[in-house]
C-alpha cells in the first residue's frame, strides 16, 4: 500500500520565535515525518478586535488578552517563512503552512508551495476558497465543524475555480483541543471518502497517538498531528500536542501498521510456512494395527506433526485396509 503522508503540525507552537521554529523542524525530521507544517497569517486580517477566544484558548492562555492580542504574538513574517522554507529544503523535509488570509496565500505561493492546507475554519469562506482553487495546486481540506453539505459546497467552489477533484484530499477533523474520544467519530473519515470519491485522512487533536494510528489502519492517506517542544510551554496549542518522543513513537507505530496491513491476499506468509508441519496434524494410529485390518474411527486419530496425510482426507482413509503393521502414534 502507499505510505501515509505524515504531517507534523508545528502550527504556532514556536510562540513567535524563529529559533523555536527551527527546533520544531529538527524534531519533525528526527521523528520521521514527511512534512512539517506551520500557520501563516496576519492577525489583523483574520481576527476582529472584539472576537473572543475559544474555550480551550481561555483555558490554556487565560482571559487577560483578546484572541487578536494572543494570535498577534504568534505571527511569523515573510523573512522567517523564507528561512524556514529554505531550512526544510536543506534538511530534506517538506515545508507546509496553512494560510488564513489572502495575503498569506500569496506569500506561500511565492515561496513555491505545491501543497496548500485549508483549515477547518475557512471551509465556508467563499473568496478564500475561490482564490486557492485558482492556484490549481494540491489541496488538503480539513473539515472540523462541517457536515457533508458544507464539504460538498467547498469542493464545488474549489473545482469550479480550476482545481481538479483528484488534487484534493479531505481530512476528517474535530476542532476541540483536545478532542474527547467520544467525539472523534473516526468512521466519518470513511463516509467522506465514499461520498466524494477522494483520498481521505485525519487531522488529530486527541490526547496520545492511538486514534491517529487507528486512522491509518482505516485507510488515512494523510495524517496530521500537533507537536511541541514541551507541553508546559505557554501558548494555546501546547497542551493538546505531542512531545518529541511521542511524535517519534506515533510515526513508528504508523509505519508498523502500514507494513502489517499487507496486500490483502490471504495466503501463508513467508515467516509462517515453516510452522505448517509443526502446528498442523496428520492421520496417525490410535493403537497398534495389523496388516489387512481396516482403518476405523476407533484405531486412527489426528495428531501432530503435519507431515503425513491431512485429516481433511479422513473419509478417504476410514474403511481402507492397512498395508503394513503399525505401532501406536505412527503416521499412516
Amino acid at each position: 500500500m502507499n505510505k501515509t503522508f505524515i504531517i507534523a503540525e508545528a502550527g504556532v507552537n514556536h510562540n513567535g520565535s524563529i529559533e523555536m521554529a527551527f527546533q520544531l523542524i529538527d524534531i519533525a525530521i528526527a521523528a520521521g515525518a514527511d512534512a512539517v507544517k506551520f500557520q501563516t497569517f496576519k492577525a489583523e486580517k483574520v481576527i476582529a478586535v472584539n472576537a473572543s477566544k475559544a474555550g480551550y484558548q481561555k483555558h490554556t492562555t487565560g482571559t487577560d488578552e483578546s484572541q487578536l492580542e494572543m494570535v498577534k504574538k504568534l505571527e511569523l513574517d515573510e523573512t522567517a517563512h523564507i528561512q524556514l522554507y529554505q531550512y526544510c529544503q536543506y534538511k530534506g523535509i517538506q515545508f507546509l503552512s496553512t494560510p488564513f488570509d489572502m495575503e498569506s496565500i500569496d506569500l506561500l505561493y511565492r515561496l513555491g508551495l505545491e501543497i496548500f492546507k485549508i483549515p477547518s475554519g475557512e471551509i465556508t469562506n467563499l473568496p478564500y476558497l475561490r482564490k486557492l482553487g485558482t492556484l490549481k495546486k494540491r489541496l488538503i481540506l480539513s473539515t472540523g465543524m462541517a457536515d457533508l453539505g458544507e464539504i460538498e459546497d467547498a469542493l464545488d467552489v474549489l473545482t469550479e475555480s480550476g482545481t481538479p477533484l483528484e488534487n484534493i484530499t479531505i481530512l476528517h477533523c474535530n476542532t476541540e483541543y483536545p478532542t474527547p474520544f467520544e467525539d472523534v467519530n473516526l468512521r466519518a473519515m470513511m463516509t467522506i471518502g465514499h461520498a466524494f470519491g477522494v483520498p481521505v485522512g485525519y487531522s488529530d487533536h486527541t490526547p496520545g497517538i492511538e486514534v491517529a494510528v487507528a486512522a491509518v489502519a482505516l485507510g488515512a492517506a494523510v495524517l496530521e498531528k500537533h507537536f511541541t517542544l514541551d507541553r508546559n510551554l505557554p501558548g494555546p496549542d501546547h497542551k493538546a500536542s505531542l512531545e518529541p518522543y511521542e511524535l517519534k513513537a506515533m510515526v513508528q507505530a504508523i509505519r508498523n501498521i502500514e507494513t502489517a496491513l499487507g496486500d490483502g491476499i490471504k495466503r501463508p506468509s513467508p515467516s509462517e510456512v515453516k510452522n505448517k508441519s509443526i502446528a498442523r496434524k496428520s492421520l496417525v494410529t490410535a493403537q497398534p494395527i495389523k496388516t489387512g485390518e481396516p482403518f476405523s474411527v476407533d484405531n486412527i486419530t489426528a495428531k501432530r506433526p503435519g507431515t503425513g496425510i491431512s485429516p481433511m482426507r479422513w473419509d478417504e482413509v476410514v474403511g481402507r485396509a492397512a498395508q503394513k503393521d503399525y505401532k501406536k502414534d505412527e503416521l499412516i
